[in-house]
């Protein structure tokens, strides 16, 4: 992203994206046309009716007056289509915003898990919003300007050389100097801008992950810390932003200055040739207008150049993100019914390369067994979970349903094959109804209820504001965590699939609460085979094969009892948690 060759990829891909709106972008073109066209007419005018004034007393006003009636005209038209330009201009840029915006969050929907748990949430949703926002405040900057500046400076010449052509030989030899300087400064801008969004990503994080904490925060004293990490990235993006608007700040100041020298060219060489006849005191002031009308554009554009330089490096963040390689399809048979025979032949599975953490697992679970997979923290307990939804995908080996590697299947149909309930309880801003439903229709307010009473969050549902109808959210405090668990038990409980994975679905929920629970999941997964991750092992006695886990390998595999019996790994772990 540093070179020039990508900024001219990110250049090429932000012309693409403007690819669909076509007739709005020459609908502004003919708009900047007409509205500079008039603009520079406007000084014909002018020079003609200062030639008109012959001397005291001596004024044409026969021939005055249609040209100040023209005049009038131009001015009412050169408004309306700079007004009409401006609309178009706004409709293009944030139409664009709002196409980025939306394919940003498709695109997310696409990505592996392993991109969304290696990368910064913060900085994720600062690429959406504010890189976003500042690439809309770049087009519409450059619609606005630099259209209208280009064809000012290419139609002004035009003018000059029909009046003039060797002080217009003068204006375009001085030219280059702005457009030098411009470039010179306009290309160490770039660098600062990208850091500059960088680092306020990076303080969007921050931010976010200290809102989120806030509780934890206050409760272990970390106040001060948290206030010493932010100021250090807070002075960080201060210095990326103050060096960026420094760099760039100097562009207008010295493309006026350059502006300066040609209008001064234009004024004493137009001076001297009006002293020689060649020209009337009414051409030169056209002359000079021009000059002026000539030296504007660049000062706009080169704090066009500033804005585009900024929105720029956005695009390319925001690109990064669009191009990240999605999750590959593999598979194209659809599933809509399964037996619940699963086989885990051989597999080899971890995070990071350099550190196995699955080899060679091979498991056979039979259709309607619940299988509990307790072990020690980073055993491989909820991987195994992640590999059979293909949250993510194996190194080596098989896993099967019914007999059909699951990559053969689409992601889509496997997964809803499952009922999940995690440890982590996630509501989405709605009501509890939409909660419980989670986009799916065709559920009576009957099938709701009874689905709640089986998991017990009628109770206090019913005593909500609003009942099914109350709003909710993932930061309601009005909620306790066991009761956000509860509602997103009644989820499963609403249309219970073939396959079960409780994920410490109970870890959350008081004692009395759990037992209640236990008694609806123990007839919710009959006839279905049923996966349970738990480190309390008192929820899982019942179970029909409990695999004990250990970095990754099964160690050992058999009924509560068996397992207690052979003395081994599984009864020093139940004589832990058990021990008087």
């Amino acid at each position: 992203m540093n070179s020039d060759v990508s900024r001219k990829d990110v250049l090429k891909k932000l012309w693409h994206m403007l690819s669909g709106s076509h007739f709005p972008v020459i609908f502004s073109l003919l708009l900047a046309v007409i509205s500079t066209a008039g603009t520079l007419y406007m000084p014909i005018l002018i020079g003609r009716a200062i030639d008109l004034i012959l001397g005291e007393g001596r004024v044409d006003f026969a021939r005055m007056i249609p040209l100040l009636k023209q005049g009038a005209a131009i001015i009412i038209v050169t408004a309306a289509s700079q007004w009409l330009m401006n609309l178009c201009n706004n409709k293009i840029a944030y139409h664009l915003a709002r196409d980025l915006r939306n394919e940003a969050m498709a695109h997310i929907g696409k990505l592996p898990l392993s991109y969304i748990d290696s990368h910064s949430h913060g900085d994720t949703v600062s690429r959406i919003i504010t890189d976003v926002d500042q690439i809309a405040d770049g087009l519409l900057m450059g619609f606005t300007q630099f259209f209208t500046g280009v064809l000012t400076i290419i139609a002004t010449l035009a003018f000059i050389f029909s009046i003039h052509p060797g002080i217009a030989l003068l204006v375009i030899c001085l030219s280059p100097l702005s457009l030098l300087v411009a470039r010179f400064i306009s290309s160490r801008t770039y660098t600062m801008f990208q850091k500059q969004s960088e680092t306020r990503g990076e303080q969007t994080a921050l931010i976010e992950e200290l809102m989120e904490g806030q509780k934890v925060v206050k409760a272990f004293g970390y106040e001060e810390t948290a206030k010493i990490r932010f100021a250090n990235v807070n002075e960080r993006l201060a210095g990326h932003s103050l060096r960026a608007i420094f760099y760039s700040s100097l562009t207008n100041p010295c493309t006026r200055f350059v502006n300066s020298i040609v209008y001064a060219g234009v004024a004493l060489s137009g001076a001297m040739v009006v002293i020689s006849g060649g020209l009337t005191v009414g051409s030169l002031t056209c002359l000079l207008s021009y000059a002026t009308q000539y030296t504007k554009p660049f000062n706009e554009i080169s704090g066009v150049i500033t804005e585009l330089q900024n929105s720029i490096a956005c695009t390319g963040r925001v690109m990064e993100l669009i191009e990240e390689e999605p999750e590959k399809e593999s598979g194209f048979e659809e599933i809509s019914q399964t037996e619940g025979n699963v086989t885990f032949s051989h597999i080899n599975f971890s995070y990071i390369p350099e550190k196995p953490l699955i080899e060679d697992l091979n498991l056979a679970i039979t259709s309607g067994q619940r299988v509990a997979i307790v072990g020690p923290t980073g055993s491989g307990k909820t991987t195994l979970i992640n590999l059979l939804m293909r949250f993510y995908e194996i190194d080596g080996g098989k896993i099967s349903l019914d007999g059909r590697d699951i990559r053969s299947l689409t992601r889509k149909s496997l997964r809803s094959m499952f009922g999940m309930v995690l440890q982590e309880t996630w509501l989405k801003t709605g009501t509890v109804r939409d909660n419980i439903t989670m986009g799916r229709d065709g559920f009576s307010e009957e099938e709701i209820i009874a689905a709640a009473k089986r998991s017990r969050a009628y109770d206090f549902i019913r005593r909500m504001p609003n009942g099914l109808d109350t709003r909710v959210s993932e930061e309601s405090t009005t909620m306790s965590q066991g009761q956000k668990q509860l509602l997103c038990i009644t989820r499963i409980m609403l249309d219970l699939p073939p396959l079960l994975i409780l994920d410490e679905a109970t870890s959350s929920i008081d004692t009395r609460t759990e037992m209640l629970i236990q008694q609806a999941f123990s007839d919710m997964m009959k006839g279905r085979t049923s996966f349970i991750v738990a480190h309390r092992l008192s929820t899982i006695e019942n179970a029909d094969v409990i695999l004990v886990l250990k970095d990754g390998h099964v160690i050992e595999q058999g009924t509560h009892q068996s397992l207690l019996s052979s003395g081994g790994f599984y009864a020093s772990l139940y004589a832990s948690q058990f021990a008087v």
